[in-house]
């Protein structure tokens, strides 16, 4: 039997086309059966198996390629070269780095090779790296080797202490690399894409080597990448690029949706070959997540077509808050497990905190349930120092709480100092609390006064905690301590997600007070559910970011808090090509589902603020609801589920379709004001001029307000509220 026979028409064409030829294979359709098939058709036609490369991102997927083509053409004679852009840089740079003064036997530092490097430069500096941790400096040191910076220029671009730093470590972190003849990930692909740009003899060698290049999640692939592909091309050589323009939701790495378009441009002659034949999800859910991703601009553009059959159509619920929609979305996970325990259940969603609603569920209804793409909430590292803060203001004498946030935020105390509170401890045979307070009266003068500030902390705390409910200080000792501020003034999407935390710790301590929860009675209960016994690698339940599904599917997947501010979220409002991003991670989230789809919100959410009283926000539906085909739509009666309501449309200009039982908004006044300016960033408002859009930033301006709103075809609007007439949605 001919190998092909085992394809459907779209694989056969992309496996078998010999120029080069773009695939685009959407979401289930078998992408790494196509690259398999296409490495094991040319062994079979006469291909040396050692003039292909076949790379893609992750040594799981390599492996997989391997033992997939061995199993293929087992007799093959040979071995096509597979793996990662980095494994394949490694081997390139070991044949003929000397070429550029790399020295065969170079060294390769991992991450903890990396940090110890730049520790060991601030050192040198004389800076603390408990103020600034050596995981935080490698992403600036990182992104300006690869936009080709020195050290000055990341001088200039720095804003922040952090960035100076940084530029500080810089050139210390990149001797100390030369000097032990040591490379890291990043200069594995920049040095390799130089050899080839600067010497000519390993180009010309390396594009003699191999007849057909392909390269898997070709839409992920960065700058220097894309050069290196290039550069390993030869006249002779046909390039083949698999990819999903819809799946390219790694922006922040680097990853260029656009780069299959310029990879036409920049192959003339290329074949473009759609792969739509999709084995996994019911045509209601392809058709679902089409429409949405649809609306995004300059796409090459697919139809999937499905194989799996099923009826169901796409639900849509509205809570009437986080913990209602948590709620319901278990009781749907216990219904579906009774009718098939088997099955593989997911819960999505757009940011790590959104987790501890659900976690916290699945706990009350005895789930068995996993958490992925992060810890489960209150094993988080953030999450447990505020806690301890709480722990000391109940118990000054928890050594391990005082020990784990002495200097966390960063407040000039460090390992030394520390370490000789323990030795005055010891030997008084007493407490670090009580340690600390003859260190006050005795440690030199810095040291004294950092210690006298932190004590100085925890007793106003401890001495306003019978005026205070639960939630109100669990309010004061993230601010007052001044860790949500510093989490919140690093440049990094992974604080913003830790300060998110700390504010969903905030929410779940007000939660507990309204239940009558002491302070005791809460810490209790964090305690009993951070040992994560809930976690089970074969849970049928999983819990998971939408970039950590990448790549997963699910038997029935609940893509949760479909709200604009939060998915969409609120960092890609005020700009078109992150929230196309926005789009294609929902699109990502949709395919994932094999028999159905649930999409859920909540109408109401609790926010933080710096006050000290219960804060609600009423949400906006997410535009994403409104842009699945209302015929593919069931409504779910719920809480709000006997009433009318519409589909929010995306459309600025377009009449709304008059649609009945779809997710409710408010309804429609035209108020003097609009509401609390804490309530309204996020929420969307239409003008009579430029149509929907939705509010980022409310200022005031005596007694008016100045609105700062994104219109999708208008851009970014500063309105004056008494004479926009703006209408709330």
């Amino acid at each position: 039997m001919s190998l092909l026979d085992d394809l459907n028409p779209g694989q056969r064409a992309a496996a078998t086309t010999t120029q080069p030829v773009v695939v685009v294979a959407g979401a289930g359709t078998g992408k790494t059966r196509v690259i398999t098939y296409r490495v094991a058709w040319l062994i079979s036609e006469g291909v040396r198996p050692d003039a292909i490369l076949a790379v893609t991102f992750t040594n799981k997927a390599a492996r997989e390629m391997k033992e997939r083509i061995r199993a293929l053409v087992p007799q093959a004679g040979g071995t096509p070269w597979v793996g990662t852009f980095h494994a394949f840089c490694a081997r390139l740079l070991r044949s003929d780095g000397p070429l550029i003064g790399i020295p065969r036997d170079f060294a390769i530092y991992d991450e903890e090779d990396q940090k110890s490097v730049i520790r060991q430069a601030l050192r040198v500096l004389g800076h603390d790296e408990r103020q600034f941790p050596p995981r935080a400096l490698r992403e600036p040191i990182s992104h300006a080797k690869n936009h080709g910076w020195d050290s000055e220029r990341l001088t200039q671009e720095a804003f922040d202490e952090k960035g100076r730093v940084a530029a500080a470590v810089f050139d210390l972190y990149n001797a100390a690399l030369r000097k032990a003849g040591a490379l890291d990930f990043d200069d594995l692909l920049l040095d390799a894409v130089r050899l080839l740009r600067d010497s000519e003899e390993a180009r010309r060698r390396w594009q003699g080597r191999f007849e057909h290049i392909v390269v898997d999640e070709f839409q992920d692939v960065n700058e220097k990448q894309y050069e290196l592909v290039r550069l390993l091309a030869g006249k002779n050589t046909c390039v083949c690029v698999v990819g999903d323009e819809d799946q390219s939701i790694y922006s922040w790495r680097g990853a260029d949706p656009g780069i299959l378009q310029r990879f036409l441009e920049d192959f003339p002659g290329t074949t473009v070959v759609r792969v739509q034949t999709n084995y996994r999800s019911t045509q209601t859910i392809l058709d679902a997540a089409g429409a949405v991703v649809s609306r995004n601009t300059g796409r090459l553009g697919k139809t999937l077509e499905a194989t799996r059959r099923g009826d169901s159509l796409v639900r849509i619920y509205e809570a009437p808050d986080a913990t209602a929609e948590a709620g319901f979305v278990v009781d749907e996970i216990q219904r579906l497990l009774r009718g098939d325990h088997e099955a593989h259940i997911a819960v999505l969603y757009r940011t790590n905190f959104q987790s501890r609603n659900f976690e916290e569920a699945c706990r009350r209804a005895g789930l068995v349930f996993r958490v992925v793409g992060g810890f489960s909430f209150y094993e988080r590292a953030e999450v447990k120092d505020v806690l301890a803060y709480a722990r000391l203001v109940v118990n000054p004498e928890d050594d391990v709480a005082l020990a784990r946030v002495i200097n966390t935020p960063p407040r000039g105390i460090g390992k030394t100092s520390v370490e000789a509170l323990r030795t005055r401890a010891d030997g008084n045979g007493g407490s670090l609390w009580a340690a600390l307070g003859e260190a006050c009266q005795t440690g030199s003068r810095r040291s004294s006064a950092a210690f006298q500030e932190f004590r100085r902390l925890i007793e106003d705390l401890r001495a306003g905690r019978e005026n205070l409910q639960t939630g109100q200080l669990f309010r004061e000792l993230a601010t007052r301590s001044g860790y949500l501020e510093w989490l919140e003034q690093q440049d990094r999407a992974e604080f913003t997600d830790r300060a998110a935390n700390v504010k969903e710790l905030v929410s779940a301590a007000e939660e507990g007070q309204e239940q009558g929860e002491t302070l005791t009675d809460f810490l209790d209960r964090a305690a009993l559910v951070s040992d994560a016994d809930s976690f089970d690698e074969h849970a049928p339940v999983t819990l998971i970011t939408l970039h950590s599904a990448k790549g997963l599917e699910f038997d029935h997947v609940f893509l949760v808090g479909m709200e604009e501010g939060l998915f969409p979220h609120v960092r890609s409002m005020a700009n078109e090509a992150a929230l196309e991003e926005e789009r294609r991670l929902c699109y990502v989230g949709m395919t994932r589902a094999r028999h159905t789809l649930t999409l859920s919100r909540a109408r109401s959410r609790r926010t933080f603020d710096r006050g000290s009283g219960r804060p609600e926000m009423l949400s906006t539906p997410s535009r994403f609801l409104g842009e699945v085909p209302p015929e593919l739509v069931e409504i779910v009666r719920g809480a709000f589920g006997t009433q009318r309501f519409r589909l929010p449309f995306a459309e600025t200009d377009a009449a709304e379709p008059d649609v009945e039982a779809q997710v409710f908004d408010e309804p429609k006044r035209v108020p003097t004001r609009l509401g609390t300016s804490r309530m309204l960033v996020g929420q969307r408002v239409r003008h009579p001029t430029f149509g929907v859009g939705t509010i980022l930033d409310v200022a005031e301006d005596g007694e008016d307000r100045r609105f700062t709103v994104s219109f999708p075809r208008h851009g970014t609007r500063k309105l004056i509220e008494r004479y926009a007439k703006l209408e709330r949605l």
